[in-house]
């Protein structure tokens, strides 16, 4: 008898994330795995952006970064970054690239790259098309020469890290979407769990 607009949810809401740090996610959209509820525990998610992170970690490409993403949450890992103005990019990451929308910017920061070309950059690491990727990593390398933010050799080790990333990386958009209805189950679980 009683109606919930999902849309109208306390995103800050304690007892679902006490719910999912405990992992008791049996019929909690997209987390219900036995990897994925092991990953709750260890990462004791405590807002909205950390389950989208978390939602996108979770697949092939970035999945290798998870181990260091806890370890910097929980403060027993430095942060650092691949070049200081990536600082602003991979903040709320904790210095790890997780979005496609990463790429575009930090090619935009470092390389000189506009949104056109970042998506371009994108969207040839996403389909692993080596003469494009070739093409691109030789602009990346030269707009980071011309910008001044880099040297050659670092500008090719910041390409190769994106670009071991961006083979399977998830949009932000994405992953806030998934993460919105796991939320939503998440806390009607923690609220109700009966119905």
């Amino acid at each position: 008898g009683i109606e919930i607009n999902p849309d109208d949810l306390p995103l800050d809401d304690a007892e679902t994330y006490q719910l999912l740090a405990r992992g008791d996610t049996v019929g909690v959209f997209q987390v219900e795995s036995d990897g994925m509820r092991d990953l709750l525990r260890q990462l004791q998610i405590s807002k909205i952006e950390e389950l989208i992170a978390m939602i996108a970690l979770y697949r092939p490409g970035p999945m290798s970064t998870i181990p260091s993403y806890i370890e910097r949450k929980h403060g027993r890992e430095t942060i650092s970054y691949a070049h200081p103005l990536l600082e602003d990019v991979l903040k709320e990451t904790y210095g790890i690239m997780v979005y496609q929308e990463q790429v575009q910017q930090a090619a935009g920061l470092l390389a000189g790259f506009s949104m056109g070309q970042g998506d371009i950059l994108r969207r040839a690491m996403g389909k692993k098309q080596a003469e494009q990727m070739r093409q691109q990593r030789q602009a990346f390398v030269d707009g980071c020469l011309k910008k001044g933010t880099c040297n050659a050799a670092k500008a090719g080790e910041i390409f190769d890290q994106i670009a071991a990333f961006a083979e399977y990386g998830f949009n932000k958009s994405h992953s806030a979407a998934y993460s919105m209805v796991t939320f939503q189950t998440a806390y009607l679980k923690a609220h109700y769990p009966v119905a």
